[in-house]
């Protein structure tokens, strides 16, 4: 890797706030642990999980657009595709004109 390609070591801090109306699921599950490490760890565990998930459903082509990998290849044992399509789009920036 060039240094300009190479990740920063620098460790990314988040500082947000979620109410039920913006992921009922999400917030379901982390509200079940209180302030701290714990739902800090769970919060991580679920992101590290779903971009796995993320990595075995997308597959680049030759022109380097993303495609679906379950149109070219049989999902992995115990992956849902269903799920993991819409896992993909989780973390997305709102559509233009759309408040976040």
């Amino acid at each position: 890797m060039t240094p300009k390609t190479r990740p920063n070591d620098e460790p990314v801090r988040l500082l947000f706030e979620m109410t039920r109306d913006d992921n009922p699921r999400l917030y379901d599950d982390l509200i079940r642990f209180n302030k701290g490490t714990k739902r800090v760890n769970r919060l991580r565990f679920l992101a590290h999980e779903g971009l796995l998930a993320q990595l075995w459903m997308v597959t680049p082509v030759g022109n380097g657009t993303p495609v679906m990998a379950s149109a070219a290849l049989p999902a992995p044992p115990g992956v849902n595709p269903m799920a993991a399509r819409h896992t993909n789009h989780a973390f997305d920036a709102p559509p233009v004109g759309e408040e976040a």
